[in-house]
């Protein structure tokens, strides 16, 4: 299964030669967007496996569009990509929730290795085999298995089992899974976990109009043992 980079910088020239570079290595698949306002709204629907974010963007800071990343939920390595290379700049990006910081010019090699490092990392610290029902549930690769068969989850699905899992047979409120799973984001609403908990149910669920893995119980939801 292929490592899902975002890939966020508005520098074309220097984006494009990244890409050539990238797509010669089948191990990875890298969507390019120009702005954190971009990457923010793609996060929102689409799950990565990490990120690679320039500093300098032009609708905000690649620090606070960082910091914006982990509130919103994201668990992902971030590596930040830079010209500041002052030990003051380094710290600033690693605080706000980065995992790298990688100061231009540097080489491709270089920053192959770097982004598999981190990559092999974050799979080790979440490196379980969950059963749920009739699955093995793999948090690290974001993947529902039974058998043969591998259904992919998006990270806020990933995040919602893991959390409803982690609680055993103690019903979930809407409002504290909220928070597990997007942080302090007074945008998201009760709305937008229906939402998630509805598109989940259609991958697990043989008859999603009668759960029997993932339930409805009064005020939350619970993981059936």
């Amino acid at each position: 299964m292929k490592s899902k980079i975002l890939f966020v910088d508005d520098n074309v020239p220097l984006a494009e030669m990244l890409m050539e570079q990238f797509a010669l290595h089948e191990e990875f698949e890298i969507t390019l967007v120009e702005s954190a306002t971009q990457a923010h709204e793609i996060l929102k629907d689409d799950d990565f496996d990490l990120v690679l974010l320039d500093l300098n963007l032009p609708d905000q800071d690649g620090r606070e569009a960082c910091k914006k990343m982990r509130v919103d939920g994201l668990l992902c390595p971030i590596v930040m990509l830079t010209g500041a290379a002052s030990e003051a700049d380094m710290i600033l990006g690693l605080d706000a929730g980065a995992n790298d910081y990688i100061t231009k010019p540097f080489r491709f090699g270089v920053l192959l290795a770097r982004i598999r490092a981190h990559l092999r990392q974050h799979a080790k610290t979440e490196n379980v085999a969950i059963p749920i029902g009739q699955y093995i549930f793999r948090p690290s690769i974001k993947v529902l298995e039974n058998g043969d068969e591998k259904i992919r989850l998006t990270e806020k699905e990933t995040n919602i089992l893991r959390f409803l899992f982690s609680q055993g047979d103690v019903t979930v409120a809407r409002e504290t899974l909220l928070h597990e799973v997007w942080g302090y984001n007074a945008q998201v609403t009760t709305h937008t976990l229906e939402t998630h908990i509805y598109r989940l149910r259609q991958k697990i669920e043989s008859n999603p109009s009668e759960a029997k893995l993932l339930l409805t119980e009064d005020g939350g939801y619970r993981l059936a043992r």
